[in-house]
């Protein structure tokens, strides 16, 4: 199928999808909200044209029902440059206790810090590269603590400058709420991918790890990345950062 038609199909189907929901549940009006805000000492992305190497901020917000969220990630340096934008809708297509499957979509503008030549002098120029994506994500649940799934996402960029078909697939574990003492939970979630970007290729493995404490909203995270084969530009052997993440949720109750 072409790249194209396979998004845009994407993105059609999770707003179908949402507003068939709305119709079919019209008495259910409970929403949540909620997110995280993380500083990190370092701004890593799986895809490596997309990562800027050094201290960053990152705000995810997610907002809507219990079928459909729209969820923004804004991702900024330290030193107050945008890193990127990215504007999720995602519908949850199956949502059980064993079986989960998530479609989503989104349009995002990546931000990279040029040298240009203006009146015979470099200045520095960010230069916004634009991006439509979708994904599917099914997972199952093995037991309360460990899941496991798969990942797919699948991107098509707009500048000349930028990878214009990109393609991401992941094959993932979740382990959870390991209670280690003091109502300190650790998580561990590792994971092998393979990367296409035009025609280049690459495989990796990555971990993401956290230590989260009960009734608290501060947790530490912590993402390693290695590189197994690639010719992808950009692609460091080994790269690692630590985050402190601040997580807030609320439900909100509207009854006719």
């Amino acid at each position: 199928m072409n790249i194209n038609k396979f998004i845009f199909s994407l993105i059609f189907s999770v707003f179908l999808l949402n507003s068939y929901a709305q119709k079919v549940d019209s008495t259910q009006k409970e929403y949540h909200f909620s997110g995280t805000a993380s500083v990190t000492n370092n701004g890593i992305s799986f895809i490596p044209t997309f990562s800027i190497g050094k201290p960053a901020s990152i705000v995810t917000l997610s907002m809507g029902s219990k079928k459909f969220s729209f969820e923004p990630e804004f991702r900024a340096s330290l030193e107050g440059k945008p890193w990127s934008v990215i504007l999720w809708g995602r519908y949850k297509l199956v949502n059980n206790n064993k079986f989960k499957f998530n479609i989503g979509a989104h349009p995002a503008i990546s931000f990279k810090t040029i040298l240009t030549e203006v009146n015979g002098k470099n200045i520095e120029v960010i230069q916004g590269q634009r991006f439509l994506a979708g994904e599917v994500s099914p997972n199952y649940m093995i037991n309360k603590h460990i899941s496991i799934g798969m990942y797919y996402l699948v991107s098509k960029g707009f500048e000349e400058n930028s990878s214009k078909k990109n393609h991401f697939v992941t094959l993932n574990t979740n382990i959870s709420n390991i209670n280690l003492s003091n109502g300190i939970a650790l998580r561990f979630a590792p994971q092998v991918y393979y990367l296409k970007m035009d025609n280049n290729d690459g495989y990796y493995v990555s971990t993401i790890s956290s230590l989260s404490k009960k009734n608290s909203p501060l947790s530490i995270s912590s993402l390693m990345n290695k590189v197994i084969r690639t010719n992808i530009a950009g692609s460091k052997d080994f790269s690692w950062n630590i985050s402190l993440v601040y997580s807030f949720y609320k439900n909100v109750a509207i009854r006719n």
